[in-house]
Protein backbone atom coordinates (compact mmCIF):
# COMPACT_ATOMS: atom_id res chain seq x y z
CA UNK A 1 0.00 0.00 0.00
CA UNK A 2 1.86 3.37 -0.94
CA UNK A 3 1.29 6.35 1.26
CA UNK A 4 -1.03 7.98 -1.45
CA UNK A 5 -2.55 5.04 -3.34
CA UNK A 6 -5.66 6.66 -5.58
CA UNK A 7 -5.37 9.68 -4.52
CA UNK A 8 -5.30 12.84 -6.98
CA UNK A 9 -2.78 14.79 -6.89
CA UNK A 10 -1.82 18.03 -8.80
CA UNK A 11 2.09 19.76 -8.72
CA UNK A 12 2.55 23.08 -9.99
CA UNK A 13 5.81 23.85 -11.41
CA UNK A 14 6.55 19.69 -12.01
CA UNK A 15 8.80 19.95 -14.78
CA UNK A 16 12.12 20.08 -13.09
CA UNK A 17 14.02 20.02 -9.40
CA UNK A 18 11.60 19.83 -6.58
CA UNK A 19 8.46 19.97 -8.42
CA UNK A 20 9.40 16.89 -10.64
CA UNK A 21 11.36 14.85 -7.58
CA UNK A 22 7.72 14.91 -6.08
CA UNK A 23 5.63 14.36 -8.96
CA UNK A 24 7.77 11.11 -8.66
CA UNK A 25 7.59 10.24 -5.52
CA UNK A 26 4.07 10.60 -5.47
CA UNK A 27 3.22 8.38 -8.36
CA UNK A 28 5.95 5.92 -6.48
CA UNK A 29 3.02 6.04 -3.50
CA UNK A 30 0.26 5.38 -5.72
CA UNK A 31 -1.02 8.94 -6.69
CA UNK A 32 -2.89 9.66 -9.73
CA UNK A 33 -1.05 12.74 -10.99
CA UNK A 34 -1.37 15.96 -13.17
CA UNK A 35 2.03 17.80 -13.45
CA UNK A 36 1.72 21.30 -14.41
CA UNK A 37 4.73 23.85 -15.65
CA UNK A 38 5.28 26.09 -18.37
CA UNK A 39 8.26 24.00 -19.73
CA UNK A 40 5.75 22.42 -22.15
CA UNK A 41 8.74 19.93 -23.25
CA UNK A 42 10.23 19.08 -20.13
CA UNK A 43 6.82 18.24 -18.23
CA UNK A 44 5.37 16.13 -21.28
CA UNK A 45 8.34 13.91 -21.14
CA UNK A 46 8.33 13.85 -17.32
CA UNK A 47 4.58 12.32 -17.54
CA UNK A 48 5.28 10.02 -20.31
CA UNK A 49 8.29 8.48 -18.07
CA UNK A 50 5.93 8.28 -15.19
CA UNK A 51 3.37 6.43 -17.23
CA UNK A 52 -0.42 6.90 -17.52
CA UNK A 53 -0.77 7.71 -13.85
CA UNK A 54 0.68 11.20 -15.04
CA UNK A 55 -0.85 13.65 -17.05
CA UNK A 56 0.82 16.91 -17.81
CA UNK A 57 -1.03 20.33 -17.58
CA UNK A 58 0.06 23.52 -19.05
CA UNK A 59 -0.26 26.02 -16.06
CA UNK A 60 1.19 29.78 -16.06
CA UNK A 61 0.36 29.69 -12.12
CA UNK A 62 0.66 33.85 -12.71
CA UNK A 63 -2.70 33.70 -14.41
CA UNK A 64 -6.07 32.70 -12.72
CA UNK A 65 -7.49 30.97 -15.91
CA UNK A 66 -4.37 28.27 -15.95
CA UNK A 67 -5.18 27.58 -12.14
CA UNK A 68 -8.55 27.32 -12.46
CA UNK A 69 -8.15 24.89 -15.42
CA UNK A 70 -5.81 22.80 -13.79
CA UNK A 71 -8.48 22.47 -11.04
CA UNK A 72 -10.85 21.72 -13.25
CA UNK A 73 -9.36 18.91 -15.03
CA UNK A 74 -8.51 17.30 -12.14
CA UNK A 75 -12.29 17.06 -11.32
CA UNK A 76 -12.97 16.25 -15.27
CA UNK A 77 -10.79 13.87 -15.28
CA UNK A 78 -10.80 12.13 -11.98
CA UNK A 79 -13.95 13.21 -10.15
CA UNK A 80 -12.31 15.15 -7.55
CA UNK A 81 -9.06 16.56 -6.43
CA UNK A 82 -6.96 15.63 -3.01
CA UNK A 83 -4.09 17.33 -2.75
CA UNK A 84 -2.76 20.51 -4.01
CA UNK A 85 1.32 21.40 -4.03
CA UNK A 86 1.67 24.63 -4.71
CA UNK A 87 5.84 24.28 -5.82
CA UNK A 88 6.27 26.44 -8.62
CA UNK A 89 9.10 28.75 -7.79
CA UNK A 90 11.84 31.20 -9.07
CA UNK A 91 14.84 33.28 -7.50
CA UNK A 92 13.22 36.15 -8.78
CA UNK A 93 14.78 39.94 -7.86
CA UNK A 94 17.90 39.98 -6.66
CA UNK A 95 19.95 43.22 -5.66
CA UNK A 96 20.04 45.88 -2.71
CA UNK A 97 16.72 47.05 -1.65
CA UNK A 98 17.83 50.80 -2.40
CA UNK A 99 17.86 48.88 -6.22
CA UNK A 100 15.17 47.26 -6.27
CA UNK A 101 12.97 47.34 -9.35
CA UNK A 102 9.21 46.94 -9.06
CA UNK A 103 8.58 45.08 -12.37
CA UNK A 104 10.88 42.42 -10.93
CA UNK A 105 9.55 42.60 -7.61
CA UNK A 106 5.47 42.60 -8.86
CA UNK A 107 6.92 39.96 -11.39
CA UNK A 108 8.95 38.02 -8.61
CA UNK A 109 5.58 37.72 -6.16
CA UNK A 110 3.37 36.91 -8.80
CA UNK A 111 5.26 33.53 -9.43
CA UNK A 112 5.81 33.10 -5.44
CA UNK A 113 3.06 34.37 -3.73
CA UNK A 114 -0.37 35.42 -5.93
CA UNK A 115 0.53 31.53 -7.23
CA UNK A 116 -0.15 30.15 -3.73
CA UNK A 117 -2.81 32.33 -3.31
CA UNK A 118 -4.63 30.85 -6.67
CA UNK A 119 -3.85 27.52 -5.70
CA UNK A 120 -5.36 27.95 -2.27
CA UNK A 121 -8.53 29.66 -3.77
CA UNK A 122 -9.34 27.49 -6.33
CA UNK A 123 -8.38 23.97 -4.62
CA UNK A 124 -10.56 24.91 -1.40
CA UNK A 125 -13.21 25.77 -4.29
CA UNK A 126 -13.28 22.17 -5.57
CA UNK A 127 -11.88 20.91 -1.96
CA UNK A 128 -14.85 22.35 0.45
CA UNK A 129 -18.19 20.48 -0.31
CA UNK A 130 -16.04 16.92 -0.46
CA UNK A 131 -14.99 17.91 3.38
CA UNK A 132 -11.28 16.97 2.36
CA UNK A 133 -8.39 17.24 0.88
CA UNK A 134 -5.01 18.46 1.48
CA UNK A 135 -2.85 21.58 0.27
CA UNK A 136 0.89 21.66 1.08
CA UNK A 137 2.67 25.08 -0.55
CA UNK A 138 6.74 25.01 -0.98
CA UNK A 139 8.40 27.95 1.33
CA UNK A 140 11.56 28.80 2.10
CA UNK A 141 14.16 28.63 5.67
CA UNK A 142 14.17 32.39 3.55
CA UNK A 143 10.76 32.60 5.18
CA UNK A 144 11.17 31.81 8.54
CA UNK A 145 14.64 33.38 9.37
CA UNK A 146 16.42 36.81 7.96
CA UNK A 147 18.88 36.69 5.58
CA UNK A 148 19.06 33.72 3.36
CA UNK A 149 17.67 34.77 0.44
CA UNK A 150 17.00 37.87 -2.17
CA UNK A 151 14.25 40.78 -0.73
CA UNK A 152 11.64 40.25 -2.89
CA UNK A 153 11.60 36.08 -2.14
CA UNK A 154 11.94 36.00 1.05
CA UNK A 155 8.86 38.15 1.81
CA UNK A 156 7.04 36.17 -0.05
CA UNK A 157 7.93 32.94 1.20
CA UNK A 158 7.62 34.82 4.86
CA UNK A 159 3.74 35.46 3.32
CA UNK A 160 3.41 31.96 2.37
CA UNK A 161 4.02 30.16 6.35
CA UNK A 162 1.31 33.09 7.34
CA UNK A 163 -0.82 32.49 4.76
CA UNK A 164 -0.34 28.86 5.37
CA UNK A 165 -1.53 29.49 9.03
CA UNK A 166 -4.13 31.17 8.17
CA UNK A 167 -5.74 29.25 5.37
CA UNK A 168 -5.51 26.68 7.79
CA UNK A 169 -7.84 28.05 10.22
CA UNK A 170 -10.70 28.59 8.02
CA UNK A 171 -10.18 25.38 5.50
CA UNK A 172 -10.04 22.90 9.03
CA UNK A 173 -14.12 23.53 9.46
CA UNK A 174 -14.06 21.71 6.40
CA UNK A 175 -11.90 18.94 7.04
CA UNK A 176 -8.97 20.26 4.79
CA UNK A 177 -5.45 20.38 5.81
CA UNK A 178 -3.20 23.06 4.97
CA UNK A 179 0.77 23.23 5.53
CA UNK A 180 3.93 23.99 3.97
CA UNK A 181 7.28 22.97 3.42
CA UNK A 182 10.45 25.40 3.96
CA UNK A 183 13.85 23.28 2.52
CA UNK A 184 16.93 24.73 3.00
CA UNK A 185 19.75 24.68 0.06
CA UNK A 186 18.58 21.77 -1.56
CA UNK A 187 20.92 20.85 -4.71
CA UNK A 188 18.63 20.62 -8.22
CA UNK A 189 19.39 22.81 -11.12
CA UNK A 190 18.03 25.73 -10.03
CA UNK A 191 20.67 25.98 -7.43
CA UNK A 192 23.41 24.42 -9.61
CA UNK A 193 22.66 27.61 -11.99
CA UNK A 194 23.48 30.04 -8.78
CA UNK A 195 26.13 27.91 -7.21
CA UNK A 196 27.52 26.64 -10.79
CA UNK A 197 26.60 28.80 -13.32
CA UNK A 198 24.94 25.75 -15.13
CA UNK A 199 21.33 23.94 -14.39
CA UNK A 200 22.43 20.70 -15.31
CA UNK A 201 25.53 20.57 -13.29
CA UNK A 202 23.87 19.05 -9.91
CA UNK A 203 26.47 17.27 -8.99
CA UNK A 204 28.67 20.53 -8.85
CA UNK A 205 25.75 21.91 -6.35
CA UNK A 206 26.12 18.58 -4.00
CA UNK A 207 29.60 18.88 -3.59
CA UNK A 208 29.30 22.51 -2.48
CA UNK A 209 26.53 21.54 -0.43
CA UNK A 210 28.01 18.55 1.31
CA UNK A 211 30.66 20.48 2.32
CA UNK A 212 28.38 23.45 4.30
CA UNK A 213 25.67 21.30 5.16
CA UNK A 214 24.94 21.04 8.73
CA UNK A 215 24.66 17.64 9.16
CA UNK A 216 28.37 16.16 8.37
CA UNK A 217 28.85 15.61 4.96
CA UNK A 218 25.13 15.09 4.19
CA UNK A 219 24.13 17.36 1.52
CA UNK A 220 20.37 18.10 1.18
CA UNK A 221 18.80 16.49 -2.28
CA UNK A 222 15.12 17.16 -3.68
CA UNK A 223 13.94 14.18 -2.36
CA UNK A 224 14.17 15.14 1.09
CA UNK A 225 11.57 17.84 0.04
CA UNK A 226 9.53 15.51 -1.62
CA UNK A 227 9.33 13.35 1.12
CA UNK A 228 8.15 16.06 3.26
CA UNK A 229 5.86 17.12 1.02
CA UNK A 230 4.11 13.17 0.51
CA UNK A 231 4.18 12.83 4.17
CA UNK A 232 1.35 16.57 4.15
CA UNK A 233 -0.16 15.36 1.90
CA UNK A 234 -0.97 11.81 2.83
CA UNK A 235 -2.84 10.54 6.20
CA UNK A 236 -0.28 9.75 7.89
CA UNK A 237 0.10 13.53 9.07
CA UNK A 238 -3.68 13.69 8.96
CA UNK A 239 -3.87 15.53 12.60
CA UNK A 240 -1.15 17.75 10.40
CA UNK A 241 -2.41 21.31 9.40
CA UNK A 242 -1.10 25.24 9.48
CA UNK A 243 2.58 23.63 10.29
CA UNK A 244 5.49 24.66 8.08
CA UNK A 245 7.57 22.07 8.44
CA UNK A 246 11.79 23.04 7.67
CA UNK A 247 13.64 20.62 6.09
CA UNK A 248 17.13 22.26 6.24
CA UNK A 249 19.50 19.50 8.90
CA UNK A 250 19.08 21.80 11.75
CA UNK A 251 20.34 25.33 9.46
CA UNK A 252 17.86 27.80 11.27
CA UNK A 253 19.04 26.33 14.65
CA UNK A 254 21.94 27.52 14.63
CA UNK A 255 23.85 24.52 13.34
CA UNK A 256 27.37 25.99 11.92
CA UNK A 257 28.10 25.12 7.96
CA UNK A 258 30.63 22.28 7.30
CA UNK A 259 30.80 21.20 11.20
CA UNK A 260 33.44 18.23 12.28
CA UNK A 261 32.16 16.38 15.39
CA UNK A 262 33.37 18.12 19.05
CA UNK A 263 34.30 21.63 17.06
CA UNK A 264 31.56 23.41 17.84
CA UNK A 265 33.35 24.85 21.59
CA UNK A 266 30.15 25.22 23.47
CA UNK A 267 29.11 21.74 23.16
CA UNK A 268 32.85 20.22 22.26
CA UNK A 269 33.45 18.93 26.45
CA UNK A 270 31.53 19.38 29.09
CA UNK A 271 32.94 22.19 32.05
CA UNK A 272 31.76 22.57 35.34
CA UNK A 273 27.99 24.07 36.40
CA UNK A 274 27.95 27.97 35.44
CA UNK A 275 26.71 29.67 37.95
CA UNK A 276 26.78 33.19 38.87
CA UNK A 277 29.44 36.01 38.00
CA UNK A 278 33.16 34.09 39.09
CA UNK A 279 31.30 31.12 40.37
CA UNK A 280 30.99 27.27 38.68
CA UNK A 281 29.78 24.28 40.33
CA UNK A 282 27.37 22.53 42.72
CA UNK A 283 29.26 24.11 45.59
CA UNK A 284 27.30 25.74 48.75
CA UNK A 285 26.64 28.97 48.13
CA UNK A 286 28.29 31.42 50.46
Amino acid sequence: MGLLDDRVVAVTGAASGLGAATARRAVAEGARLLLADIQDHRGAALAADLGPAATYVHCDVTREPDVAALVDRAVDDAGRLDCLVNNAGIVGAVGPIDELDLAEYEFSMGVLLTSVVLGLKHAARVMKPRRRGSIVSISSIAGVQGGLGPHAYAAAKTAVVGLTRNVAAELGGYGIRVNAVAPGRIATPLTADLVAGDPDDVDAALERFRATSPLYRRPGVADDVADAVVWLASERSGYVSGHTLVVDGGATTGSPAGPRPGELNRFAAARPLVREAGRRGLGAAG
